[in-house]
């Protein structure tokens, strides 16, 4: 009988120790995960909110429906400028200047330009307004800064070269403006210089989705052409506000691409081979395009008179060209639709190629404001149509219709131009809905990008930043040498108290604003490891020394920095 209680005593015990054991073992799993967490998130956690991420998210989607209204604002401007003298605030301007006459389509450009010189002459730094290169320059150089008054006017003075003809594009002064807006909104909050970085790109990727309604293009263009990086930290707000442009854009317009086409479709494997020369004949278009446009460029900047003169002379060769091919006035949307619906003849097509590369390349040299996206896509709708037309009348069995050509000439010259193989691809996707053709597209754009790097460099952009000597595809320590300055590695000192030497005529001497490319050049040159900074309005007044051993140190630091941001 003694023996149940003591059996119900042993299992009470040993379920006592079960439970022990068993509390034990979750006070040990919450001790590991609440280590984990400390070790693992808390530092991430810390480090995202340090870097101030949750306000750049909430400026991303602020700058995102900002930069979407004043693209369709942008818009706007350009038909109001229209219409007085086309009709028409539509982007079908080939057809209502087809039905003025001669003299009219001959004089609006050219009046048109005396009035976009006189502006220019009067309210832009170096008579020019600014596009996509200048926001590479501020990404790179200039902390993300750009000049708000110089933005607006530039937008200003891009519409009304557009509303009057000039063979220019609308989407590199959206992206200016989108840039400006974005730089306006950060300048209010004191922002890390990558934040600041960020914003700008998210203020280009709004840009681009609002003008193209192409979300996914606008987020791989802002990284690809403007941050030169993938990082993913600066992907959210960059995706944020690309989709915001474009949901702004949807909403006041509507979903569908900005092209309409037909559902083409590759009909046989044999035509990959066709697709390659494709990619070598746009090759050959986008060289022609850039050298005409760098031709051209360099033939106008001997001319020494007023800006007005130059852009009016320019306005009148436009309209003299347009007198015969009116297709060539404006961004040319209408002109591009008709070649992607296979509605254009072959010599209506070859001319054009000649007759646009003609127009934009004197648009551009002029001073005319405006960009040269919507030029490319015109450019290779057009070599796309003509090539589909010969391709496809030698092999009518295997050939796609030419309009499918079309749209795969589109791509390849804009991405050789701009040197954004991946964003230009899939814009074009999205500006015409044809994914069917996907395989086709990055064949023809490869070969086309290849060819015309292998030529000419990486793209139309850097070209211009290489004419005022920023030279930035050569890596990122370009771009640290010449936004680091002297003043702010130096060390102060008073003047009684430099024991070095000071040297004549600047052999050995600094200013508080030269670039640390100059700093380290004059070390060399000087060979001493100390130089005296002087003041930038007082040649002989010494502010401070700099130690070639602090300037390495500084350039070391910013180059890791670049590196972290690069792949964060």
């Amino acid at each position: 009988m003694d023996g149940a209680p003591q059996q119900n005593e042993r299992e009470s015990e040993r379920k006592a120790a079960s439970g022990v054991g068993l509390t034990r073992l979750q006070s040990g799993l919450l001790r590991h995960a609440a280590d984990f967490v400390a070790s693992r998130v808390e530092p991430n956690v810390t480090a995202f909110l340090a870097e101030r991420q949750p306000v750049v998210w909430v400026l991303a989607l602020v700058i995102g429906i900002l930069v979407g209204y004043a693209a369709l604002a942008f818009r706007a401007a350009i038909g109001l400028v229209q219409w007085p003298w086309l009709g028409t605030m539509s982007e079908r301007v080939a057809g209502a200047a087809a039905q003025l006459d001669w003299w009219v389509v001959l004089l609006v450009p050219a009046i048109g330009g005396v009035i976009v010189g006189l502006a220019i002459d009067r309210l832009l730094p170096g008579r020019r307004a600014h596009g996509v290169a200048d926001v590479i320059e501020a990404r790179a150089l200039n902390n993300a800064a750009v000049d708000l008054k110089t933005g607006l006017i530039s937008a200003g003075l891009s519409a009304v070269s557009i509303g009057v003809g000039a063979s220019v594009g609308r989407e590199g002064p959206v992206v200016h403006l989108g840039a400006t807006l974005a730089a306006a909104v950060e300048d209010r909050f004191k922002l890390s210089a990558a934040a600041r970085r960020s914003l700008l790109a998210a203020g280009v990727a709004s840009a681009v989705s609002a003008s193209f309604n192409a979300p996914i293009a606008g987020v791989l263009f802002a990284h690809e052409v403007i941050l030169a990086h993938y990082a993913l930290r600066a992907m959210v707000p960059t995706v944020i506000a690309s989709v915001a442009g474009g949901l702004v854009t949807r909403y006041h317009l509507d979903a569908a691409p900005t092209f309409v086409i037909p559902d083409y479709q590759i009909t046989s494997a044999y035509e990959f081979p066709a697709f390659a020369l494709l990619g070598l004949a746009c090759a050959v278009v986008a060289i022609a395009f850039q050298l005409s446009l760098m031709g051209a460029e360099r033939l106008a900047a001997r001319f020494s008179g007023p800006t007005w003169v130059r852009t009016g002379c320019g306005g009148l060769i436009v309209g003299a060209i347009a007198v015969v091919f009116p297709h060539v006035l404006g961004v040319g949307y209408e002109t591009t639709d008709d070649a992607l619906r296979g509605e254009l003849p072959l010599w209506l097509a070859l001319a054009l190629i000649l007759a646009k590369t003609a127009a934009t390349a004197v648009s551009l040299a002029a001073r005319f404001a405006g960009g040269i996206f919507s030029p490319t896509l015109y450019l290779g709708a057009m070599t796309g149509t003509a090539f589909g037309i010969v391709a496809t009348s030698v092999f009518p069995e295997a050939g796609s219709s030419h309009g499918l050509y079309a749209i795969l000439g589109m791509g390849a010259v804009a991405a050789a131009v701009l040197g954004a193989p991946l964003s230009t691809t899939l814009m074009v996707f999205e500006l015409t809905g044809g994914y069917a053709m996907t395989i086709a597209l990055l064949l023809t754009v490869s070969i086309a990008v290849g060819v015309t790097q292998a030529c000419l460099g990486p793209s139309l952009f850097h070209w211009q930043l290489a004419r005022r000597g920023i030279v930035l595809q050569d890596g990122p320590h370009q771009a640290i040498l010449r936004r680091m300055t002297v003043a702010e590695v130096m060390q102060p000192v008073a003047a009684a108290e430099w024991d070095g030497q000071l040297g004549q005529g600047g052999m050995a001497r600094l200013a508080a604003s030269d670039s640390l490319a100059t700093a380290l050049r004059a070390f060399d040159q000087a060979g001493l490891d100390r130089l005296a900074v002087v003041a930038g309005d007082d040649a002989t007044r010494i502010v401070g020394h700099l130690d070639r051993i602090a300037a390495l140190d500084a350039f070391n630091k910013a180059l890791v920095a670049a590196t972290v941001e690069a792949h964060r």
